[in-house]
């Protein structure tokens, strides 16, 4: 199973931890994703592009990079 860091920038509430969460475990591939709002880091698993990631939550409203 492959790991990507994406360091997530927006998100200033649990709401939006809930947010992010969802738009990214809705992509096909993914099998978790987990987030945090203290490090603004999310780490998601699973079979997908971070490309996708980053494209799904940009239309959540999100901007989102892969750490490294």
């Amino acid at each position: 199973m492959r790991e990507i860091k994406l360091e997530v920038t927006g998100m200033t509430c649990q709401h939006c931890v809930r947010a992010v969460t969802t738009a990214l475990e809705r992509i096909p591939g993914v099998d978790k994703a987990e987030v945090d709002l203290e490090s603004g880091m999310a780490v998601v698993y699973g079979q997908v592009h971070a490309d996708e990631l980053i494209a799904a939550l940009n239309e959540e409203g999100y901007d989102a990079k892969v750490q490294g």
